[in-house]
């Protein structure tokens, strides 16, 4: 309930990013106002857009207690260094053609180069910022006590053995899944502190950005592939594309697991960015009926955001964990791939013998 409150606090008090990033609708929605004599209203759904988007020159209210005007990092000031123009002119310069769609590469390819971190950068940096300090706290420090002592450390173990018990070793198996075990683990922590950051108001969630997932998946792709080629080698991974059909089909497999060898971390890529996405703009267009209909919408809002809220944060491990799991699936895959290669050289030898 007090963070749906917060969520109300957060809408109420900061129109004017949403009136920044739609200029043009608010002006004209102020010049309707001023002609009918009304009262100008938060465009909850333009603000909502703008909480969700990624946006380069973000400005990040520091929230404190008791201060009515927040002190505010100007991400696009401070960084203002990391971008520079090989064309006079390309960084101001509207896009246009197809490549409107994607906004950062036309102005890359106009000649902008833009380094800047954006908002979604941000919060992974103040992710990865948390994630270094729990586990700084949190380690067991006492080389001569196996069994560590605290509250936190006892959970950090607790979800560390998990991990390596319940995701590498019963997907990838006990020989081959400490190799594997440092990269899922840092896969998963990191991947629920930033599903979890966007839970604070006035923060966001670095998942929630297609970018953010899309590097995840990319490396997931190349930990797979080396994990196959290790195991089985390059002819027995190249082999692996003709599906074990003759090679009058080749023709047909062979693309078909090709594409196959992509569709994997697409899965991960969108399931992760749908589901954080998706959470939060339902939690705040629920808050934000109570500006979009009528204040007494509050009594319905609150307590039905305060559920979502909750639910959030449950969805928030589970999609780290889902992430981490498949990950360790698709490794165990490739690494079964030697496995399964050797199973069947056997097999013909004993034959032929």
């Amino acid at each position: 309930m007090m963070t749906a409150m917060l969520l109300v606090a957060v809408l109420a008090s900061e129109p004017e990013a949403a009136e920044e990033a739609h200029h043009a609708n608010a002006e004209a929605a102020e010049h309707h106002g001023s002609a009918h004599g009304a009262k100008h209203e938060l465009d909850a759904p333009s603000f909502i857009i703008h909480h969700v988007s990624d946006d380069e020159d973000y400005e990040f209210e520091l929230p404190v207690p008791g201060v009515t005007e927040h002190p505010t990092l100007h991400l696009g000031k401070i960084f203002e260094a990391l971008r520079w123009e090989t064309v006079p002119g390309a960084c101001e310069a509207p896009v246009t053609g197809a490549l409107s769609a994607v906004p950062s590469m036309g102005r890359w390819m106009a000649g902008c180069r833009d380094l800047r971190p954006t908002k979604a950068t941000f919060m992974m940096w103040i992710a990865a910022a948390l994630l270094l300090l729990v586990t700084f706290l949190g380690v067991n420090r006492d080389k001569t006590k196996l069994v560590p002592k605290g509250v936190m450390p006892n959970v950090i173990e607790i979800l560390v053995l998990f991990v390596r018990d319940e995701i590498a070793y019963a997907n990838i198996g006990k020989k081959e899944g400490d190799r594997y075990v440092p990269y899922l683990c840092s896969l998963f922590f990191f991947v629920l502190f930033m599903n979890w950051l966007g839970l604070i108001p006035n923060f966001g969630s670095a998942t929630g950005q297609l970018s953010v997932t899309l590097v995840l998946a990319v490396l997931t792709f190349i930990i797979v592939q080396i994990a196959s080629i290790r195991s089985a080698g390059i002819g027995g991974y190249l082999g692996h594309l003709t599906g074990g059909t003759p090679p009058a089909l080749w023709i047909i497999m062979i693309p078909v697991e090709f594409l196959g060898l992509f569709t994997k971390p697409f899965a991960l890529m969108v399931r992760l960015f749908a589901n954080m996405l998706g959470g939060h703009m339902v939690l705040f267009f629920i808050i934000g009926l109570i500006f979009m209909l009528h204040p007494a919408m509050a009594l319905m809002a609150v307590p039905l955001g305060a559920v979502i809220y909750v639910l959030e944060i449950f969805v928030g491990i589970l999609q780290a964990y889902i992430f981490t799991l498949l990950t360790a699936l698709f490794i165990g895959q490739g690494v079964e791939m030697g496995h399964h290669g050797h199973s069947d050289e056997h097999a013909h030898q004993e034959h032929a013998h």
